[in-house]
């Protein structure tokens, strides 16, 4: 799985969606720097399922602590899925070091468990620790969670933003970063606004003041939102709702990232004659018996003449989607498809790629 080439300082919009002036207001949030994201200490991930988004904000977390930096990479959907990136065994709820980033550096883990999060956030607010543990065990904690799912959003995203502005005896942040593996994109407008969700909950007191201090990060200047998309119709689609909305709930939105993007195999004439069917069957029939495939020579031939259709096809998909993307004004990075799939090697890969853009 991956994302590829492109580069540039450009910052993510969408056209003609969103009014000039909020376009103007987000850019000016996230100004040109020596890398895109200079300033920049919570990148928030997210993407349609299915599109790598765990993937990537793994390869991020990876660029950001190359050259001896020190990254946290949160997961709050409990899939324990940066651990099988990293193959590590499941992370406890603990920040654990999962990697050493090129040229040195560190990335930690933690994945997020809703229940030991709760009860820490009682012992801290209401010193209700063993109150905490009784009311998991009698199964409060998920008919709360369940009938306050903002509260559950306000946690989650605490926990990142504690990470985010925890510091060191000699005032130096413990992370230079945190990347957080987020949920989809149809849900991460309502994850990051968490003063909305606690709206109902709570209007003054412990809850509101924790949500009004994990929004003062989310929508500083040292936040932004990325929006991981494979070049298909509904994943393209999701990324630029997402950007959209979260545009008009002033969250700062940062890079689109293509992900497993194809390279063409065939040139532009032989795209457009296997697009229109016009393909040489005798030619292709000629090259595979020079190749010493005699037998069912024309058989092959016309299979592979239809995957040429079906590759022109997908060729020409992709190229429109682009095209989409191609109205934001702002980052947009491109990771390849890994031909030999995703591993450890792989994922080091992408990170270097992504730095090699100025994503780090």
């Amino acid at each position: 799985m991956g994302n590829g080439d492109s580069g540039a300082n450009h910052l993510l919009v969408v056209g003609c969606t969103v009014s000039p002036c909020l376009v103007n207001d987000i850019l000016g949030r996230v100004s040109a720097r020596d890398t895109d994201w200079d300033g920049v200490r919570l990148h928030v991930v997210t993407g349609k399922g299915g599109t790598g988004k765990t993937t990537v904000a793994a390869a991020l977390a990876l660029a950001l602590a190359a050259g001896g930096r020190k990254v946290l990479l949160v997961e709050v959907e409990g899939r324990q899925g940066i651990a099988q990136l990293f193959d590590t065994p499941p992370l406890p709820y603990g920040e654990r070091r999962v990697a050493v980033a090129a040229d040195g550096g560190d990335v930690y883990a933690l994945a997020i468990d809703t229940e030991e999060a709760l009860i820490e956030y009682l012992e801290m607010f209401y010193n209700l620790k063993r109150a905490g543990k009784a009311l998991s065990k009698l199964g409060v904690v998920d008919f709360v969670t369940t009938i306050a799912p903002g509260l559950r959003d306000v946690i989650l995203t605490g926990k990142a933003s504690e990470a985010v502005r925890r510091k060191n005896k000699d005032g130096s942040y413990v992370y230079d970063a945190v990347v957080m593996d987020a949920p989809p994109t149809g849900r991460i407008t309502q994850f990051l606004n968490v003063n909305t969700e606690v709206a109902g909950l709570a209007k003054v007191g412990p809850i509101r003041n924790h949500a009004d201090v994990v929004m003062s990060v989310i929508r500083s200047p040292q936040s932004a939102v990325h929006f991981v998309t494979l070049l298909e119709e509904m994943p393209v689609q999701e990324a630029l709702d997402g950007i959209h909305h979260l545009g008009e709930s002033g969250i700062p939105i940062g890079a689109v990232i293509v992900n497993m993007e194809r390279s063409p195999v065939l040139l532009k004439g032989d795209l457009d004659a296997a697009a229109a069917g016009t393909l040489d069957l005798d030619q292709i029939t000629h090259g595979i018996k020079a190749a010493g495939l005699e037998h069912d020579a024309e058989r092959i031939a016309a299979v592979l003449a239809r995957e040429a259709a079906y590759h022109a096809q997908r060729t020409a998909l992709e190229a429109r989607e682009k095209a989409r993307l191609a109205d934001l004004d702002g980052p947009r990075y491109e990771l390849p498809l890994l031909a030999d799939g995703m591993d450890l090697a792989g994922l080091y890969d992408l990170a270097q790629s992504l730095r090699n853009q100025g994503a780090a």
